[in-house]
């Protein structure tokens, strides 16, 4: 069977509510103990894959799971483990899991290490102890549980505390679950989690407390994908890279690695929302603002970072004197309570649904002639953006801080509707157009952060007027600046463009 199910962590503040709330009819409470397996060298762990024991009430399952298409899709198979006595606790078998999609893929993770269902030693790695209050109930077309988790993972002598509600799909249309846990975050402060208490309890055992940050991968696309079709794909893909960061940054990551990649996640996302509106007419208007604003506050922090770490010690660096920065107007929200928040989350259940398929097709879609491919009106797209950017790069140094900062938008949205259609126009000629844009990226940037730094010295000079010394050394740098981005926009206009092939 497959798994759709979305987890939110619930603040220790608001537990009795939410409890309170899943408890309300026909509920039940559990004690759910679990242990959890793998081989000595990780195997299974190498391929994402879970192996768990757990005690529901009297019973003992086994149960495996494995990724499915996305973060919010799990391949899961359970087996009921009888048992003679009541003091018994049983040990995993892998063969419980032969001829399914989970034991499949274990007899390839296991394969990969160079081992056999057969002969693979499993040991106990982690376990949980969790008090469950879960209910089922019917919401659209769709029949979900409510499970309200509270206990521990624990690994070893360390722990970490359980508080969260997973509302996981029985039947029906997952887009009816989406718009149940949209109501559910309208009334309570929950926010969306992608890590697994198994996840937890592997880095508890390795001694971590947050995971890498994720990076973008392209999305899997045929040439002759539809509209449609991409527009999920690439959804999906950035989903995959802001679903993941956006846990650990609320995590409260200190890692400012998932702050940028976050960011990343969110501009190509914005990216995709804005070049392939035709492909998706029912994107939400509100979906632009609340991506921009937590784009924005989390950016803050981050150029504030860059002026004091990076441009300040250049100044000092040619005899320039140190500043005393003014104190932000008002306190910048914590990179965690920016991703919380009301509206970001709402984008966040939004785009999931948005990703699905169900979203994009009408019922009377299957009565009709397939889509055109997106091809075509892709080429367009990517030729448009070239356009610009080659028109503007001719005279770049002419142009105003603000309409060169917009070349270097354009650049971006370029190198990633590039990124994301190359499997359909082939990942080599892609690549080397892509790799034409970076040194004009690279460029752009640099000019980009130099005309920040000037603004935020400018604004400082009102107080300390030590910072005039910082303008005009920037200012003065200017002018060289704006050629080497002319010089390497003038490359990009040499780029062999690979959607003409």
């Amino acid at each position: 069977m497959t798994e759709f199910e979305l987890k939110f962590q619930v603040d220790p503040q608001h537990r009795a509510a939410v409890e309170s709330a899943v408890a309300r009819g026909r509920s039940r409470k559990e004690r759910l103990q679990a242990r959890y397996y793998d081989t000595a060298d990780g195997a299974l762990a190498a391929r994402r894959i879970v192996l768990r024991i757990r005690r529901e009430g009297r019973r003992w399952v086994q149960t495996a799971k494995a990724p499915g298409g996305n973060a919010l899709h799990r391949h899961e198979h359970n087996v009921e483990i009888p048992i003679v006595r009541a003091s018994e606790t049983p040990l995993p078998r892998l063969d419980r899991h032969a001829g399914t999609p989970v034991g499949e893929l274990i007899a390839q993770a296991l394969e990969a290490a160079g081992q056999t269902p057969a002969e693979a030693l499993l040991v106990p790695l982690y376990g949980t102890d969790i008090r469950r209050t879960s209910r089922e109930m019917r919401t659209g077309d769709a029949r979900v549980e409510l499970a309200f988790d509270r206990g521990e993972v624990r690994a070893g002598e360390h722990s970490h505390p359980v508080c969260e509600l997973e509302i996981e799909l029985k039947s029906g249309s997952p887009q009816s679950l989406l718009e149940l846990a949209r109501r559910w975050r309208m009334r309570y402060p929950l926010w969306l989690d992608t890590v697994s208490k198994a996840q937890r309890g592997e880095r508890l055992a390795r001694g971590v407390v947050h995971g890498e940050a994720v990076k973008a991968e392209a999305p899997a696309l045929g040439k002759k994908a539809s509209g449609p079709e991409v527009f999920r794909a690439v959804i999906g893909a950035c989903l995959a890279q802001i679903l993941p960061n956006a846990s650990e940054v609320a995590a409260g990551s200190p890692d400012p690695e998932h702050v940028h990649q976050l960011r990343i996640g969110i501009r190509r996302l914005r990216t995709a929302l804005r070049e392939m509106a035709d492909f998706a007419p029912a994107i939400d208007p509100a979906w632009e603002p609340a991506l921009v604003n937590a784009f924005r506050a989390l950016g803050r922090q981050r150029d504030r970072e860059h002026l004091e770490t990076t441009v300040q010690p250049q100044i000092e660096a040619v005899g320039g004197p140190p500043v005393d920065w003014p104190p932000l107007a008002e306190a910048e929200p914590a990179a965690a309570d920016v991703v919380r928040e009301l509206p970001f989350q709402l984008v966040l259940i939004g785009l999931i649904a948005a990703s699905l398929p169900e979203a994009q097709e009408a019922p009377e879609a299957a009565a009709t002639e397939p889509a055109e491919p997106a091809r075509k009106p892709l080429r367009a797209r990517l030729a448009k953006l070239h356009r610009q950017v080659v028109r503007d790069g001719r005279h770049f140094e002419a142009l105003e801080p603000e309409a060169q900062h917009r070349v270097r938008k354009r650049l971006k949205r370029l190198r990633y509707l590039g990124e994301f259609v190359a499997p359909m126009f082939g990942e080599d000629a892609a690549g080397r157009y892509l790799k034409a844009l970076k040194p004009a990226q690279d460029a752009l940037g640099t000019h980009n952060d130099a005309a920040v730094a000037i603004d935020a010295y400018r604004e400082a000079a009102g107080q300390d007027g030590r910072a005039w010394f910082a303008v005009g050394w920037l200012a003065a740098r200017q002018p060289q600046s704006a050629q080497e981005c002319r010089a390497a926009l003038d490359e990009v206009a040499q780029a062999r463009r690979f959607w003409k092939s």
